[in-house]
């Protein structure tokens, strides 16, 4: 069977950025030195091309970001050995079954995490038990039918908490206060020292950018938070 062939895929590019991770072996530093080296990155509002009326189109960008599109690509590098195993990792974390239609793109970054939990790309993290139970009704992509959405998040508060359970290249996503979305936002971690930073494409600062979590949580209303955990190259 064709597979679809990406749009906008620079082989060299990626290349390059594989890399630059060459010498380190486990995912999650490989995370560390793929994320670092798209820091800078243009933000961009809703990269991938399609719809409920418009054919949905395979879309791979190393140059600008919306923030899924971020933790997706530096994700799908960090668990590649080349450009031709980057782009059907991508290609399989980003849709259901790996099939490039619209129906079937992970919308919902509960959808996200369950599916890629399922195909064994994540894991969740046992040490950052979420114990805030939340049961959404999401409603907010046009054009999709309206899909219950059952979930725990740990409370910021307690995040911080246990920040020293967190390990480089986590994948965090911020639980929204709003009544039909489950998730507003989500990015990448990093330890620093004692310290943790969060790398995300971010749309007020325009680009790929690294804070301290501690400032990203104060600064932001949310429902809580979710942590997932890379497994090793599948």
């Amino acid at each position: 069977m064709t597979r679809p062939q990406p749009q906008d895929f620079d082989t060299r590019r990626v290349e390059r950025l594989l890399k630059a991770a060459t010498g380190a072996t486990r995912a999650g530093s490989r995370v560390d030195i793929i994320s670092a080296t798209l820091l800078g990155k243009p933000y961009q509002s809703n990269p991938l091309i399609g719809s409920a009326e418009t054919p949905e189109v395979f879309t791979v960008s190393t140059d600008r970001f919306d923030c899924v599109t971020y933790i997706e690509t530096v994700f799908a590098l960090a668990q590649s050995r080349d450009a031709r195993c980057f782009f059907d990792v991508l290609r399989r974390i980003r849709y259901a079954d790996g099939k490039v239609e619209w129906s079937l793109r992970n919308h919902y970054m509960t959808e996200w995490i369950r599916n890629n939990v399922r195909s064994g790309w994540i894991r969740r993290t046992s040490t950052l038990s979420a114990d805030v139970a939340k049961d959404r009704l999401l409603t907010v992509v046009p054009g999709l039918s309206p899909r219950r959405a059952k979930f725990h998040c740990i409370p910021k508060t307690t995040l911080l908490r246990n920040s020293d359970k967190i390990e480089t290249g986590d994948l965090i996503f911020f639980a929204s206060t709003r009544a039909h979305l489950d998730v507003f936002h989500c990015g990448i971690l990093i330890r620093n020292g004692h310290s943790v930073l969060l790398r995300h494409a971010s749309r007020s600062k325009g680009g790929v950018v690294e804070q301290p979590l501690e400032e990203f949580l104060k600064q932001n209303r949310m429902a809580g938070a979710i942590v997932v955990r890379s497994t090793e190259s599948n």
